[in-house]
């Protein structure tokens, strides 16, 4: 079968949708992100443009939160990234709670994580943060008996680029290394 060159593509989509949330002159302030990932067992990567108003205090703060989309506030995660922080205070958008270490948590996502900036890799006009994760809170509706996230039961949001679709968390395939 021979392969079509579409040029060069970001093809790594659908990919989980999150509302970043961060610190700005004691405020905390959202954006929806479509690119974020995992760089090692113990670190993620959050890309934003460096126009965003919560770079800022990321920057200056060096904490975070990574809180996972689900569908039962996927409306208002979307919002987010509609919404510049530079025009409008964003900071009544979620009820949130403070994490330990300084990171505004959003209280509707199932699954938060508590990050700190590690480093800062600019490339065309984007930060990219490397975040150590701290700590990750999870409702415990969506744990399982050996307090892991269920995924059987939390179902992610994925977000596909360029179409912008939104995507739920389907099926599983099976176990991984035991698929004959």
């Amino acid at each position: 079968m021979a392969k079509k060159n579409i040029g060069a593509t970001l093809a790594l989509y659908p990919c989980p949708v999150i509302v970043v949330g961060a610190m700005v002159n004691d405020k905390p302030t959202w954006t929806l992100v479509a690119h974020a990932g995992t760089v090692a067992h113990s670190h993620l990567m959050v890309s934003l443009v460096q126009a965003h108003y919560i770079n800022k205090g990321i920057r200056e703060n060096k904490k975070l939160s990574v809180n996972v989309v689900d569908e039962s506030w996927l409306a208002k995660a979307d919002k987010m990234g509609t919404i510049s922080g530079n025009k409008e205070d964003k900071s009544e958008a979620f009820a949130w709670t403070m994490s330990e270490n300084g990171a505004p948590l959003i209280d509707e996502a199932k699954v938060s994580i508590e990050c700190e900036v590690d480093g800062n890799y600019e490339l065309e006009n984007f930060d990219h943060f490397i975040c150590k994760i701290l700590a990750t809170y999870a409702d415990e509706a969506v744990l399982n008996e050996q307090g892991k996230i269920d995924y059987h039961t939390f179902k992610p949001v994925l977000f596909e680029f360029p179409t912008y679709e939104y995507f739920v968390t389907g099926e599983s395939k099976g176990n991984c290394g035991k698929i004959n």
